[in-house]
């Protein structure tokens, strides 16, 4: 009998909370998606958790429903970490090798890497999730992808250290407690969101994934197959909702579906006497309001967020030089005229970005506003918990507790014993 991992992404951010449960099948080369849902969030702000009851109710009920949808348990759990609070640094360590005949073994990167983390300058507020390798250097050779197996005496390794905010870590695990949820492993979003939709042609060539969630939008930047930027903005899809409600003087409600059924960040694509009857959308209103004026309001606030995407592609010398262009994923990428929007702002190749295929209900995850849920099972099926590098994200034997609240630690040895149920360590 072909043997099962059941693996479920959870994907918790400001507007949605959407949980993925995806089956592996020995055997099959695809994941088999078996539940995909998405509800409410309520208690998140700016993809920070403010209200740890509220949220870990609507987690509890995505969960509830993904398990009932799918009729099995999970034995690998992937929680997604979003928010302005991530930070990404490039980081060098340095080693010595350590065998007497100068060649580089496993233990020697493991070490390399180790020093790596050792050696970042953090406030103590903040906590490492993810060291991702960039390149090694073996005493006078340089950009080396891998070094095992080679010869040399001194051993570098540049990585980027990725993390977040203790307190919103703090926060992450006291939802998840409450919810009797404990993770395998967690993952800032922008990266879950890049394993679902980017190729390697793609980081390869140089692209940048842009997620244009519900409070915030990330930017992750990839060239020469290697992480090059990562960043997360404090405007979303919902700032544009906010700016709709505003202008026409209606409700939250009323102004979110004028902008999903009515919007559009191209004014020139709509009259300017095409009227929008707000009772359609609600009873009690009985007011008519220019469509044309809708998209305007759009239009800024899309332009704004898109302008602040070319500012973070100059930080790092890629603006308007990446060949894969923008891929623009997460549930404002469907916003009709965004595509063309990043095209004229950005100048890069811009078009809508969709989770990699799989079998099962495909059609339940097919959206970009699933990406990160999707990622979220794609690291899972590839063992982020152990101590390899998995999909160009690093997740260290000793690094692994780190992404792990403090409400999960007592002692290393017991979080390994824990982790070895779901993952090797070894």
């Amino acid at each position: 009998m072909p043997k099962t991992e059941n693996y479920l992404g959870i994907d918790i951010g400001s507007t949605r909370v959407r949980a993925v449960m995806a089956q592996e099948i020995s055997g099959e080369e695809s994941l088999r998606v078996l539940g995909a849902v998405s509800v409410p969030s309520e208690g998140m702000r700016r993809g920070s958790v403010i209200d740890a009851s509220a949220v870990s109710s609507s987690v509890a009920k995505a969960v509830s429903h993904a398990e009932r949808m799918s009729g099995v348990s999970a034995n690998v759990v992937g929680v997604s970490i979003s928010g302005t609070d991530i930070f990404c640094q490039k980081t060098l360590g340095v080693i010595a090798v350590s065998r007497p005949d100068g060649e580089v073994a496993e233990e020697d990167v493991e070490r390399a890497m180790a020093e790596v983390e050792s050696r970042v300058m953090l406030p103590s507020n903040r906590e490492v999730l993810h060291v991702i390798p960039k390149s090694y250097r073996l005493d006078d050779q340089k950009d080396i992808k891998d070094p095992v197996g080679m010869r040399g005496v001194r051993l570098e390794a540049e990585a980027f250290v990725v993390g977040t905010s203790m307190n919103q870590m703090k926060g992450f695990g006291r939802i998840l407690d409450q919810v009797g949820i404990r993770p395998s492993f967690h993952a800032v979003e922008p990266l879950a969101a890049a394993e679902a939709v980017l190729s390697q042609k793609q980081k390869e060539l140089g692209v940048a994934l842009v997620n244009i969630g519900g409070s915030t939008t990330s930017i992750t930047i990839y060239e020469e197959g290697e992480l090059v930027h990562l960043s997360v903005l404090p405007v979303g899809g919902a700032h544009v909702t906010n700016d709709i409600a505003l202008g026409l003087r209606v409700s939250i409600d009323i102004a979110e579906q004028v902008k999903l059924q009515y919007g559009t960040a191209l004014p020139d694509t709509v009259g300017k006497r095409e009227e929008i009857d707000l009772s359609r959308i609600d009873s009690r209103e009985t007011e008519s309001v220019s469509r044309h004026h809708v998209a305007e309001i759009i239009e800024a606030r899309m332009e704004e967020i898109l302008v602040l995407v070319n500012l973070e592609l100059a930080k790092c010398g890629r603006e308007g030089l990446l060949p894969s262009g923008a891929v623009l994923t997460g549930g404002g990428a469907l916003l009709p005229g965004t595509v063309e929007l990043a095209k004229n702002i950005l100048r890069l190749p811009s078009h809508v970005g969709y989770p990699k295929p799989l079998g099962g209900i495909l059609d339940q995850v097919d959206s970009p506003d699933f990406s990160t849920a999707v990622g979220l099972v794609l690291l899972a099926r590839e063992g982020v918990g152990s101590h390899r590098n998995v999909a160009g994200i690093g997740f260290l034997a000793d690094g692994a507790q780190k992404a792990i609240p403090d409400w999960m630690l007592s002692s290393g040895k017991k979080i390994k014993d824990w982790l070895r149920k779901f993952l090797p360590l070894d």
